[in-house]
C-alpha cells in the first residue's frame, strides 16, 4: 500500500507559520562579499554556475525555518527527513518516498559542502536537525544579521512565486533586494560583483519583470564621453510586498502583537 501524504505546500505554510516572522533574513554577505574583498562573488554564485535551484530554494526555506536560537545560541530546525524531502518538493518529482527522501539527502550534502549547514540526528526519532552556520559559507557559528541583509518576505512562498521561478531569477531577485530601490545593475559587471554571466543576469531580471517581482524604469543621463553625450539607463523597483516600505510596516504590526522581528 502506497502512504499517503498531504500536499507539500501545507508543510511548507507550517514550516513559515511556526517561524512566527513576516520575512526571513539574509546576509548580504550570502550574496556578495564585501567592498575590499579579493573577490566579491560570494556562496549564491556557487548555487547559479552549478544549476542548483532546488538547493538554493531548500537552504532559503531552511533559513526560514531557524527564526530563533536554542539556549545554546544555535539556530536550526528538526523535522523528520520525510518532512524535509515534502517541504523541499522533493515527493513531487519522486517515484516513492524512499525516492524523494534520497534527493533531499543530496540537497542537505551539497548544503554541507558548501558550509551552510551542519546536518545531524536528535532524539528518539531519529530527526534530521539542520544547524544554520554563518552564510557566508565559512563554516562559522551563524549569526543573526544586525546589518547588511535583505529581508525575503514570506510570500515568496504564500504566493507559490517559489514554485516557478528560475535560478537566474531568483538569483538576481535576491541581488535586487540587497541594492537601494531604485538599483541600476550593469549587467557587464555580474561576472566580476557576483560571479555568474552577464547574460544569466539579463535573464533573470527579464523573467522578475514578467511575473511582477520588479519593474524597470528608463531614463535618459549625460555621458559626456559617448557618441551622443547621452545614454539610457535602467533603474530597477522592487515591487510589493517585498519592498522596503511594505516590510517595514508588517514588521511593525507584527512585533506590536509579540512575534518574531
Amino acid at each position: 500500500m502506497v502512504e499517503e501524504q498531504i500536499d507539500w505546500r501545507k508543510t511548507v505554510e507550517a514550516i513559515l507559520e511556526n517561524a512566527n516572522r513576516p520575512f526571513v533574513p539574509i546576509s548580504k554577505s550570502f550574496i556578495q562579499q564585501p567592498r575590499g574583498s579579493k573577490e566579491r562573488s560570494s556562496v549564491l554564485s556557487q548555487f547559479v554556475t552549478n544549476g542548483d535551484l532546488r538547493g538554493l530554494k531548500a537552504y532559503l526555506l531552511i533559513a526560514a525555518s531557524a527564526s530563533s536560537p536554542d539556549t545554546e545560541n544555535e539556530w536550526y530546525t528538526s523535522l523528520p527527513l520525510q518532512t524535509w524531502a515534502r517541504a523541499f518538493g522533493c515527493s513531487e518529482t519522486a517515484g516513492s518516498i524512499a525516492t524523494a527522501k534520497a534527493a533531499a539527502t543530496r540537497i542537505l550534502l551539497r548544503l554541507q559542502q558548501r558550509g551552510l549547514i551542519e546536518k545531524s540526528r536528535c532524539g528518539k526519532e531519529r530527526k534530521i536537525k539542520i544547524k544554520l552556520l554563518a552564510q557566508d559559507g565559512s563554516g562559522e557559528e551563524y549569526q543573526r544579521p544586525a546589518s547588511r541583509y535583505i529581508r525575503l518576505s514570506h510570500d515568496f512562498w504564500k504566493s507559490r512565486f517559489d514554485e516557478d521561478i528560475s535560478l537566474p531569477a531568483l538569483a538576481m531577485f535576491l541581488v535586487v533586494l540587497g541594492e537601494r530601490t531604485p538599483c541600476e545593475l550593469p549587467t557587464e559587471h555580474m561576472p566580476e560583483w557576483y560571479g555568474w554571466s552577464a547574460d544569466t543576469a539579463e535573464r533573470g531580471l527579464r523573467e522578475l519583470q514578467r511575473i511582477g517581482l520588479i519593474r524597470k524604469e528608463q531614463h535618459l543621463k549625460e555621458a559626456p564621453l559617448s557618441p551622443t553625450g547621452i545614454t539610457v539607463v535602467n533603474e530597477y523597483y522592487v515591487c510589493q510586498p517585498f519592498d522596503k516600505r511594505t516590510l517595514d510596516s508588517r514588521r511593525h504590526t507584527h512585533e506590536t502583537k509579540g512575534g518574531e522581528a
